[in-house]
């Protein structure tokens, strides 16, 4: 027993009939009790001078009071202190007080301040008194008239409706509130790092705001801006953060530590620091002061951590661009994937060398051979020769891209006036009906019926007036940007520098497979890899048609191109656009800027651009 309990207990039962014992065994069956105190938050616990704060006093004085009346002995008791009632599963206390019921037997009674500190949820409630029953232990309120009578029962279950209707209720109130905070700016729950919870007392108002916090906040604009230098990994730039003296919030249970590798990740992707608010994925204007003011510095960040973690990189000791884009080939060949890893080496002259090798080494299970890096950089720069796309190609991909918008434009119109004048036609029968509704012509009910399948038919024509909007003009542009970006991409690989390089391995390829120095495959991304596929078909049939050509001296030229799926036929690439739009693939850009890489020439097909975040198309 705690001392509290003892105290509260040795005063109530100071003129008892029957002394209190000290355990179950010394009491009669029958006459033993346990109560169950609990608060729904751990801030009633802080609210007195009282380490127990006045809810969970108050609740044991009237269960002991309760126990006294009855004429029991309380055993024990179950303190839940900052639990809430809706999810039974998640309270420990309580599910020890259950099973203590189920295995040793040694209680008669339950007894709560009320019904709603037990459950809030009829099901839960239903349940467990089902259980208790089948032990021949009651459930007794401290302050509501329930036990096992026909009334009791009744005014049980009533009251189990009713605190679970009052715990909905609240919840959607409180729901409803933190909606209308985040419209109107306001910041939910506790202040995120860079910033301090603040009680503003203003004309007798007193409004729970953030404000910056001068001793962190500093940090933050810090950590987006050696994160998008390339130089750092998530761990090295909580190191490195931890080193300038970031710390945490100390809080009651946990000192001020250095800043996890999954909240500075959170912390990265957060907008909330470019000054905006998110509730329920809806995104307001923060009335917070935002510690990051470059929106171009925050989307660079993004682009960083998902390049990173598509390659799934994972940097120890030794940093090179082509670490989680390379997977050992001979693995691949055995219906296997695997990474190549880095090690390094020192000779007897303590000259540095690294090598990639393949982790699969590690267990026996691949003897593919260690390949020097300066080699396996060699291969990647020659493999980048054979993804180009040919200039006949890259020409006859952008005018039929053309070709393929302007036909959606031409169709998208006529559908636009189609639908217009569909609605027109729904806008004159309604006023047609609500005349004769007015001569009393029609009968009241038939008139609302007609206007109820009006309406669905506008809701219908509408929605589909909607969806016409949506156009290939993204899919267009991407395909732009891949083809440009496939030029001449083994000189644009070897004029970039390590970092462009990474970006640039990241965003063209999936994975580069390689055996004894060479890349036997590279698995490109969408819609590189769609696109290839198109340019080895027209060759294919490039080929067929001049085999062919000799034979038949007299076919139509043209016709048979088109037929083939050559220059002339836009199947392939309306295709590619649709799956495009519509796949998972993404519509944007590749995560790899032409200006980032190399300053636009006039021989690109974008125009020159300096201050953009991504070469226009």
């Amino acid at each position: 027993m705690t001392s509290a309990y003892a105290d509260s207990y040795d005063e109530l039962q100071q003129n008892a009939p029957v002394p209190a014992p000290h355990s179950s065994a010394e009491r009669e069956p029958g006459t033993r009790a346990v109560i169950y105190l609990r608060v729904s938050s751990a801030g009633q616990v802080k609210t007195d001078y009282n380490p127990e704060g006045i809810s969970i006093p108050a609740q044991r004085q009237a269960c002991l009071r309760k126990a006294r009346d009855l004429g029991v002995t309380v055993v024990d008791e179950y303190i839940e202190p900052g639990r809430s009632a809706t999810e039974m599963t998640k309270r420990e206390a309580f599910q020890r007080m259950l099973a203590r019921v189920r295995s040793q037997g040694d209680v008669d009674y339950i007894i709560v301040y009320q019904l709603s500190r037990m459950a809030r949820n009829r099901y839960d409630d239903a349940i467990v008194m089902a259980d208790l029953r089948k032990r021949g232990v009651t459930l007794v309120s401290a302050t509501e008239q329930i036990d096992d009578s026909p009334v009791g029962q009744l005014m049980h279950g009533i009251l189990a409706t009713f605190n679970e209707y009052q715990s909905r209720q609240s919840g959607a109130d409180i729901a409803y509130k933190m909606g209308q905070k985040a419209r109107n700016g306001g910041t939910l729950g506790r202040a995120r790092l860079g910033y301090l919870n603040h009680l503003d007392h203003s004309d007798g108002r007193v409004i729970r705001t953030v404000i910056v916090d001068p001793e962190r906040a500093p940090f933050v604009p810090l950590a987006f801006e050696l994160f998008d230098t390339g130089d750092y990994t998530l761990d090295e730039l909580a190191d490195e953060l931890y080193d300038r003296g970031l710390r945490t919030r100390p809080t009651a249970k946990h000192p001020a530590k250095k800043i996890s590798i999954n909240k500075l990740s959170r912390m990265l992707r957060d907008r909330y620091y470019l000054g905006y608010v998110t509730y329920r994925g809806e995104e307001f204007k923060g009335r917070h002061e935002p510690l990051i003011t470059d929106e171009d510095l925050f989307d660079r960040v993004q682009d960083r951590l998902n390049s990173s973690s598509a390659a799934k990189e994972r940097r120890r000791v030794h940093h090179h661009y082509l670490k989680g884009s390379l997977f050992c080939g001979r693995c691949r060949r055995a219906g296997t994937t695997q990474r190549m890893i880095i090690q390094r080496t020192l000779n007897s002259k303590g000259a540095e060398y690294l090598y990639f090798f393949c982790r699969n080494r590690q267990n026996g299970t691949c003897h593919a051979p260690h390949i020097n890096v300066a080699l396996v950089e060699d291969a990647v720069e020659h493999h980048y020769a054979t993804i180009r796309f040919s200039p006949t190609f890259i020409h006859d991909i952008r005018t039929q891209i053309d070709t393929v918008i302007n036909e959606q434009e031409a169709s998208t119109r006529l559908l636009h006036q189609q639908i217009t004048a569909q609605l027109q036609e729904l806008d004159t029968q309604e006023n047609n009906l609500i005349d004769l509704a007015a001569d009393g012509a029609l009968p009241r009910t038939k008139i609302q019926d007609k206007l109820r399948e009006i309406e669905r038919q506008r809701r219908h024509l509408t929605q589909r007036l909607d969806t016409t909007s949506a156009d290939l003009t993204d899919s267009a542009r991407l395909i732009d940007a891949s083809l440009t970006l496939l030029e001449q991409p083994q000189e644009l690989h070897r004029r970039c520098n390590d970092e462009q390089r990474r970006m640039l391995n990241q965003a063209i390829f999936h994975a580069l497979y390689i055996d004894d120095e060479d890349i036997t495959e590279g698995e490109l991304r969408k819609p590189f890899g769609q696109l290839h596929a198109i340019q080895r078909t027209r060759r294919t049939n490039r080929d067929v048609r001049h085999t062919a050509a000799g034979s038949q001296q007299g076919d139509n030229s043209e016709e048979a191109t088109r037929q083939a799926g050559g220059p002339y036929s836009t199947s392939g690439v309306t295709t590619l656009l649709q799956g495009l739009q519509s796949g998972p693939c993404s519509s944007r850009t590749p995560n790899v800027e032409l200006r980032g890489i190399e300053p636009l020439t006039f021989s690109m097909r974008t125009r020159r651009a300096t201050n953009c975040a991504t070469a226009p198309c």
